[in-house]
């Protein structure tokens, strides 16, 4: 397989995961909103500082508020991560790499990247926020649903899977920064609230991650910030989980050649999931801290799969 070629599988799979996530993120966050009385007050620039995108925000918007980051989120088109620019990324991918993964997932998302663009005016509305939403995360869900059951799983499949996998990893702690307390106002009277509400902001994070059934019945105990961390960064078996998708990203390599380095630092990523103390994570920033150094080391392992694969002059 040209090297080209692999990277454009695992950027077609980390784009359809990426526009998933962020569909799921925004979700997640109206949700809470809406639970959360008006005394407390969420912070909307914190939804684009766990982006890592706010010196591209700034040069566009004035301010942070409910309708500017929405429209950055999901529409925005210097936004490398909102939800149109992925899925027309994802769409372009899929296009030049159309001998190599099923037609229907052709159809399906250049189906879904017309519905987001031509439906975009109803996503930034409130009353159709989450319509439009939904049908993103359901048509992404789908997309990976077809490649897993429709394309053989040789090589193609394998960075397929990779991308995807070190994708879903990354947002998941995205989402989970979403429901942590740095998205609140510096305000101690917030913090104070927000203490009442803690049950209330776990379950969220659950659901933002369609993790609230599967939680309770493996962990069948009261919903706890503790218990939801342990589930979300090292349950072994919920596809969602940190742990189990860097795992998914380490079987991957494992099927490839020439991966011994990118293989033992995949390895090296999910160690520092599974030995993490949960308990300190709960601590005032830690949690925001061991984020960022986890996505930090995602982000080496993305380069070590580019040096390795993704070279011009290689082909696999």
């Amino acid at each position: 397989m040209l090297s080209r070629v692999a990277e454009r599988l695992y950027w077609m799979a980390r784009y359809i995961e990426r526009a998933e996530n962020a569909a799921r993120m925004v979700t997640a966050f109206n949700h809470l909103a809406l639970d959360m009385p008006r005394s407390v007050r969420l912070s909307w620039r914190g939804m684009v500082s766990i982006t890592g995108n706010e010196s591209i925000y700034e040069k566009n918007y004035r301010k942070y508020d409910e309708r500017n980051v929405v429209k950055f989120l999901l529409a925005d088109g210097d936004n490398p991560g909102s939800i149109l620019n992925a899925l027309r990324a994802a769409r372009e991918n899929v296009r030049t790499t159309r001998d190599l993964v099923p037609s229907e997932v052709w159809e399906t998302v250049n189906e879904l990247y017309h519905y987001a663009d031509s439906a975009v005016d109803t996503g930034l509305s409130k009353r159709g926020r989450y319509q439009y939403l939904v049908k993103v995360i359901s048509h992404c869900q789908q997309l990976t649903g077809m490649l897993a059951g429709t394309m053989s799983h040789d090589a193609a499949y394998d960075f397929i899977r990779a991308g995807r996998n070190l994708e879903r990893a990354d947002m998941t702690t995205r989402l989970l920064d979403v429901g942590a307390m740095g998205l609140l106002s510096n305000d101690p009277q917030d913090e104070a609230a927000m203490a009442q509400f803690e049950s209330l902001l776990w379950v969220n994070i659950l659901k933002s991650l369609s993790a609230f059934q599967m939680y309770r019945q493996h962990v069948r105990r009261r919903v706890n910030g503790e218990d939801v961390l342990k589930f979300i960064f090292q349950d072994r078996e919920f596809p969602r989980a940190v742990a189990h998708a860097l795992g998914e990203v380490e079987i991957s390599l494992t099927n490839l050649p020439r991966n011994e380095i990118a293989l033992r630092l995949a390895i090296q990523v999910r160690r520092h999931v599974m030995e993490a103390n949960v308990d300190k994570l709960l601590e005032a920033d830690e949690l925001h801290r061991f984020i960022d150094q986890l996505q930090q080391e995602m982000n080496e392992l993305h380069d070590m799969i580019a040096d390795t694969w993704f070279s011009l002059d290689r082909a696999v």
